[in-house]
């Protein structure tokens, strides 16, 4: 079974402005203006609840020391505050779901590797109703590594129910580069990110500059499924 495993956060959709809000509420709840701006920030949201607060607590001056402390002590706050308001700004980026589905009737197999905590990034495709999209989804904390890790990659494919050989990664940032690096596998990234085609400095295998271009682009590299 030919398989496209999918990055989330960035990728499918644009979570960036959910993220942000929760790393903000973090920094107003120890009395401090919100630190980071949705849209110039983007980036720095696809990396993380810790690179988010990292960036803000550094904003603020705090030493490293105490930083370290913060951030420790804000994120699970951070990812509870997000998973109450996992929806309010996300969008999936446009002709995402008609390409996964275009690759499935093809007879692909789909499926997402993220770094997002599995629960969350359960919760998420259940709030837009793409599930059955996606036939495996490997999280943050699914197993006791993350990308980019190679085992992350492997089992998304596994319990997909195809076969590493025969896959590519779908991403958005330096993370999915050397998450394909480490397994041997094509990787496609996007253009559409905070990046935009300054991504190309990765030097994946292909670029996307819309989701409408997939399947003929999964095609050419891994052949008809």
């Amino acid at each position: 079974m030919r398989t496209v495993v999918f990055d989330l956060d960035g990728t499918l959709a644009d979570t960036s402005g959910d993220l942000i809000a929760a790393a903000n509420a973090c920094f107003t709840a120890r009395g401090h203006a919100a630190q980071l701006d949705p849209a110039s920030d983007a980036l720095i949201a696809f990396h993380g609840g810790r690179a988010m607060l990292t960036a803000g607590y550094d904003r603020l001056g705090i030493p490293e020391d105490e930083r370290e402390a913060l951030i420790e002590a804000d994120y699970y706050p951070l990812l509870a505050y997000y998973g109450e308001n996992i929806d309010r700004h996300t969008t999936l980026y446009p002709g995402a779901v008609a390409a996964v589905q275009a690759l499935r009737a093809q007879g692909y197999a789909t499926a997402i590797c993220t770094n997002k905590p599995e629960g969350l990034a359960r919760d998420l495709l259940a709030k837009f109703e793409i599930s059955e999209l996606f036939d495996a989804l490997i999280g943050a904390d699914t197993l006791p590594l993350r990308k980019p890790s190679p085992e992350p990659y492997h089992a998304a494919v596994e319990r997909a129910g195809g076969t590493v050989s025969a896959s590519l990664l779908v991403g958005d940032t330096n993370t999915d580069r050397e998450t394909a690096r480490a397994v041997g596998v094509p990787c496609i990234l996007v253009t559409f990110g905070p990046e935009g085609r300054a991504i190309e400095r990765l030097a994946p295998e292909a670029l996307l500059d819309h989701f409408d271009a997939l399947p003929d682009l999964v095609a050419g590299m891994l052949g008809s499924a």
